[in-house]
């Protein structure tokens, strides 16, 4: 009796779906999850983490109502400038000038708000343009001078330092005006019956959560379509509720004290903005293509000059964007606003998961990078760590997290 030797034996069924990893039940996918998604979920697991840890050695003090509050306000304007910074990295270039951008910015509002009484919206509107052609003209210089974006953007860091002293003549110059504070100190009014909660927030956190659930759902169900690889079905309900356990802890912390800041309302718009834009937009696909592959991305059509140029005046109107908030914030401008937030913008970046050849990262990964950040400042200040070493900590994180890309790229490789 014969064998038929070219029968085929079954082929083993994909990870996580009908065999492999779902051995270990719901730990088992959770795990499988976690190897194949580690750049996306790990630093989100990580900050979680450092919550946890941070909530329990400060004895629940970085959980009070009032702490997160302020955390949102006292890291505004740091997210603001990851949120450009990553379009930036991703594009392969680097921007050291936005912290002194930032305070120029400040500057200029305190001298025509308080010096000249010009309207708040009036200057405000002013401020944005100014910092749009400032990074318009280091965007030029990169684009079509061929000048390193490195070199360029420390001339700016030097230059933007300078006016900044000169407008200010030196000095800490303010108040601003009321409706300027607002942007960086102000809440969103009370409205409705009492609760004991604020109602608004509520009612923006309930959507947020709804809106949320909606997209993800919908994204599963594209990449289904499109026989792309999705989470298990187990696995994906599991971080649906992580993602509203979360976003509501956050609602009913802040509902309980002054309710939403605005500058959170200014963050979301950017978020849910320039992650519509970095996701699904030909722009954004092309910032993508000229970090990943520039050679590539040329011939393939793409205008990388003209990308390059409108990258970096993003990245000034997000700088002179930041630098009103911090004025605000301050109630005054300050000859020494900005000192590092170039910094901290950058290690936001990478730590969210930025990659230092360009190509890769998110706009949520900066958010995500720059909460790690602010978290670690805000816990290390509740347990009364010096500034020495939480400076020391800030830099083996990002040092931890750019070996971890390192680590990443090879394991892929390999």
């Amino acid at each position: 009796m014969s064998t038929d030797v070219t029968a085929k034996t079954p082929a083993p069924a994909p990870p996580g779906r009908n065999g492999g990893a779902t051995d270990g039940g719901l730990l088992g996918l959770v795990l499988d999850g976690m190897r194949r998604n580690m750049r996306q979920y790990g630093m989100l697991i990580a900050l979680g983490l450092i919550v946890a840890l941070f909530a329990v050695w400060t004895d629940g003090d970085l959980l009070l109502p009032r702490n997160v509050s302020n955390l949102v306000l006292q890291n505004s304007y740091i997210l603001i400038l990851a949120i450009g910074m990553m379009l930036v990295i991703i594009a392969g270039h680097i921007d050291l000038s936005v912290g002194s951008l930032t305070a120029f910015v400040g500057a200029v509002a305190a001298v025509l708000m308080v010096k000249n009484d010009m309207p708040w919206p009036l200057a405000v509107v002013l401020c944005l343009a100014i910092g749009a052609v400032a990074g318009a003209t280091q965007g030029f210089f990169i684009a079509y001078g061929g000048i390193p974006s490195f070199i360029v953007t420390l001339a700016g860091m030097l230059v933007f330092r300078g006016l900044t002293e000169i407008f200010l003549e030196g000095q800490t110059l303010g108040p601003f005006p009321k409706g300027e504070q607002k942007v960086g100190n102000g809440f969103l009014p009370e409205v409705g019956p009492n609760t004991n909660y604020h109602n608004l927030t509520l009612l923006l956190g309930f959507v947020l959560i709804a809106a949320v659930v909606f997209q993800e759902v919908r994204d599963r169900k594209r990449q289904q379509e499109f026989s792309l690889e999705v989470l298990p079905r187990n696995l994906f309900l599991l971080k649906l509720v992580a993602i509203t356990a979360a976003i509501l802890t956050v609602t009913l912390l802040l509902a309980s004290y002054k309710g939403t800041p605005i500058v959170l309302l200014v963050l979301g718009v950017l978020v849910v903005g320039y992650s519509y834009v970095m996701r699904n937009s030909i722009f954004g696909r092309h910032i993508y293509a000229i970090g990943g592959n520039l050679p590539a991305a040329k011939l393939s059509g793409v205008k990388d000059k003209k990308v390059t140029f409108y990258v970096f005046l993003n990245m000034g109107m997000l700088a002179a964007l930041a630098g009103l908030v911090v004025a605000a914030r301050l109630n005054a401008a300050s000859p020494k606003a900005g000192l590092n937030y170039e910094l901290e913008a950058i290690a936001s970046a990478f730590i969210g998961g930025a990659s230092m050849s360009g190509g890769v990262g998110t706009v949520l990964g900066a958010i995500i990078g720059g909460l790690v950040l602010g978290v670690l400042n805000n816990g290390m200040n509740l347990l009364g760590v010096g500034t020495d070493w939480q400076q020391v900590i800030k830099g083996l994180a990002l040092l931890a997290a750019v070996g971890f890309d390192v680590w990443n790229k090879r394991k892929v490789g390999s």
